[in-house]
């Protein structure tokens, strides 16, 4: 059996944690989620973005790279909630962009991610979760968390755009992207199977994977 390194991208609200959780389960595959509860700037970082964006993407840099390196070299495949590309190509750069990260800290930070991701094993493929800016923001508001209550339509279409630049010149890895407004993968399970499909398409090497319009 070969195994595989399956990456999920996506903006805040695309469905990435929900689709990690289900294609664990259905492919048996080892599963890893972004560093939330034991993360020991998020709560500064909240409270001051400017004074800890620095610090914060330090932390995630670091527990990306190690889990990445975990992920690659464990028995059997797995699948990531999150990539550490993202870190760097859209939330580092927005802060930056917004001005939360000084000119400074944001080229120290780009030197170090360079350096790291430089060893990484490649990813087998990408899934990027595409979504629309008012449902993604439907969604945040609908699960209510209290770290996510600030969060705007325009700061979504900020990170939208940057994912679009970013795929554009990302060649690490064959891309799968997900129409994930048309696919309930919670609740109806013949849309998990669509997407368990294309992504078995792509893995074995097949270019022209395209879903349904609708998800039906």
């Amino acid at each position: 059996m070969i195994n595989r390194l399956v990456l999920v991208a996506g903006n805040i609200g695309a469905g990435k944690t929900s689709l990690t959780e289900r294609l664990g389960a259905r492919l048996d595959w080892q599963t890893a989620y972004e560093s939330v509860a034991d993360n020991p700037y998020l709560a500064d970082f909240y409270a001051d973005m400017r004074q800890w964006s620095f610090h914060l993407q330090i932390f995630f840099l670091g527990h990306r790279a190690e889990q990445h390196q975990l992920l690659a070299n464990t028995p059997g495949s797995a699948i990531a909630d999150r990539s550490i590309y993202e870190d760097a190509h859209i939330f580092a750069r927005a802060l930056h962009h917004m001005g939360q990260i000084s000119e400074r800290d944001y080229h120290a930070y780009r030197r170090v991610f360079d350096l790291i991701v430089m060893q990484l094993p490649r990813p087998d493929l990408l899934l990027y979760l595409k979504c629309p800016v008012p449902a993604l923001l439907q969604r945040i508001h609908q699960r209510g968390r209290a770290a996510e209550s600030g969060i705007t339509a325009d700061y979504l279409a900020l990170l939208d755009s940057f994912y679009d630049e970013w795929l554009q010149t990302f060649d690490l890895c064959p891309v799968l992207t997900i129409p994930s407004q048309h696919l309930d993968f919670v609740n109806k399970p013949h849309h998990l199977d669509i997407v368990v499909g294309r992504i078995q398409d792509k893995l074995a090497g097949k270019e022209d994977v395209v879903f349904p319009d609708n998800g039906a």
